[in-house]
């Protein structure tokens, strides 16, 4: 991994993974939730997440995130919607006293059987803990579900400790890319997909969100996360999705996935979206 101005990460993204990944990385399903899944349900979510891990881009930016936390041993560090635990175990190898805050009680238990009883329950925007109890708290694809990120900004602010790090890794749906298609009917099913979530546009806002917290950014990293196929699961539910708001025809459809069974046939197909590591600290 190599680091350009500004300290953005440059190495583009791989294709990774199969064709269900585009599920996992469209869709970012909110572990952090508090909704009560069924087992079947917390299964699928096991399985998505699971998959994201394994993503060479989430996995890059997580390094590199990781990295520039610098984490020694013997810190405490938090991780805000903490899902499968992994990333609260990779903190633990690293030396830290790490917990994670997860409200979802299915997630809690998956985590705490993989990793040991390290997490609790909590919400990104009340966490359950006091002032300055933290060195290190990182936070991943949370603040694109949420309808204050203001609020939890300020939040992570308030449970740093004086020259505490933080790491806040989201996406910003707006730098989703789908080739090839009509130019029209491509904008409709993006502008469709900026619908799926609370705060598309989370990426490019944390630096002003953690500074007015009173964070000071140091640097910013990013990854591609690039798709290597058609997933018509996926497909059909953001196309669905369009033509119920009016946005694409069905024969738009058609054609838009006959367009793209073609690209991908001739190796003329790109789908992807930018996921963003901002590193700050409180001074």
């Amino acid at each position: 991994m190599r680091t350009g101005d500004g300290g953005q990460v440059t190495h583009g993204g791989e294709p990774s993974g199969s064709a269900a990944d585009t599920v996992a990385f469209m869709t970012q399903p909110p572990s952090f939730r508090a909704e009560k899944t069924d087992d079947a349900q917390l299964a699928r979510l096991v399985e998505v997440l699971d998959r994201q891990a394994a993503t060479p881009g989430v996995t890059r930016l997580r390094a590199w995130a990781q990295d520039a936390l610098a984490v020694r041993p013997g810190e405490r560090a938090l991780d805000i919607g903490s899902g499968t635990g992994s990333e609260v175990a990779a903190l633990r190898a690293a030396g830290a006293d790490a917990v994670g805050v997860e409200p979802n009680a299915g997630m809690r238990a998956v985590a705490a059987a993989r990793h040991g009883d390290h997490f609790v329950d909590g919400d990104a925007l009340a966490l359950p803990f006091a002032d300055a109890s933290f060195d290190v708290v990182r936070c991943e694809r949370v603040f694109q579900h949420l309808a204050d990120p203001a609020g939890a900004a300020r939040e992570i602010a308030r449970v740093l400790r004086p020259g505490g790090r933080t790491a806040v890794l989201d996406s910003d749906w707006a730098t989703a890319i789908t080739h090839p298609g009509d130019p029209e009917v491509v904008a409709a099913f993006m502008g469709t997909m900026l619908g799926f979530s609370a705060n598309p546009y989370a990426a490019r806002r944390l630096p002003g969100q953690l500074t007015a917290a009173g964070l000071r950014v140091t640097d910013i990293g990013s990854q591609a996360l690039i798709q290597p196929g058609i997933d018509t699961e996926l497909l059909a539910m953001a196309l669905g999705a369009a033509i119920a708001q009016g946005a694409i025809t069905e024969p738009q459809r058609d054609r838009f996935l006959e367009d793209l069974r073609a690209g991908e046939a001739a190796g003329d197909f790109h789908m992807s979206v930018t996921m963003f590591a901002v590193i700050a600290v409180r001074d």
